[in-house]
């Protein structure tokens, strides 16, 4: 990883990758940039893992672009180099769930990757802003997609034209997050979650229902059913269906193939 802006750590299935730059609450730079888009790649081509969990170290998940990189481009002062053409909503590509752990203050673009995430929850008192209209700025990197898709119209717009802060347990009523937990409990509740995905779900299942939750809302109903049916009867034909059936009658953890493209 770059500098250890981002720490990678695999155990039981489960990736864990932490944004570390807690001194300035996870701030995004072209360091974390880079690792965590590495990261989200090293756990999509590893077989081993089946879930990722994402976090930040110390008190913040991710305060936003850090100030001195805003400062650089109004001065034409950009970081050197190639850039990364990874967008900002690559994990909504990794084709395993990606679970964000919300420790603490998620604005602007920290934000944009918490929604970008497929599942969030959040520890009590965490705050979320997406700042953007505040900096004089627009709804960035997809938000304009990812808010009103997770919590509608009226609130994306409350949300995006006063960037004000809300709390972790307002979030959760608009559903924003899915669970909120006290902070000292939330990375424990968080991996308790992942490792009963990684231990008692088909990884081809969950891949081929995240592709389908994010494309299937452009299709109208009809044609929603008709690719989930062909779909289905490639399940139906996958050794993971046996291999379902089996644990379940037979009282015991599925032994599910890992995921292959």
């Amino acid at each position: 990883m770059s500098d250890d802006a981002v720490l990678y750590d695999v155990a039981e299935g489960v990736a864990t990758i932490t944004l570390n730059r807690p001194e300035r609450l996870n701030a995004w730079n072209p360091q974390i940039h880079q690792g965590y888009f590495d990261g989200l790649d090293r756990a999509a081509a590893d077989p081993d893992v089946k879930v990722i969990i994402v976090t930040g170290a110390g008190r913040g998940f991710c305060a936003g672009a850090d100030m001195d990189v805003l400062q650089g481009i109004q001065s034409n002062e950009g970081e050197p180099g190639e850039p990364d053409l990874r967008k900002h909503t690559h994990a909504m590509t990794i084709p395993k769930p990606v679970i964000a752990a919300v420790n603490g203050a998620a604005a602007g673009l920290g934000m944009v990757h918490a929604l970008a995430c497929d599942i969030r929850f959040a520890a009590a008192g965490a705050k979320f802003t997406t700042a953007f209209a505040r900096r004089g700025l627009i709804a960035e990197h997809g938000m304009s997609w990812t808010l009103p898709n997770l919590v509608g119209q009226a609130h994306a717009m409350d949300l995006l034209v006063s960037s004000r802060v809300v709390l972790a347990e307002e979030a959760l009523e608009m559903g924003l997050v899915n669970r909120v937990y006290p902070a000292d409990d939330l990375m424990a509740e968080t991996r308790a979650y992942a490792l009963d995905m990684a231990i008692n779900v088909s990884p081809t299942s969950m891949a081929v229902m995240k592709e389908q939750v994010y494309t299937h809302r452009h299709l109208d109903p009809d044609e929603a059913v008709k690719r989930s049916n062909v779909l289905m009867g490639e399940s139906l034909r996958r050794p993971d269906f046996k291999e379902g059936v089996a644990s379940f009658l037979e009282k015991r953890p599925p032994l599910f193939e890992p995921y292959t493209p």
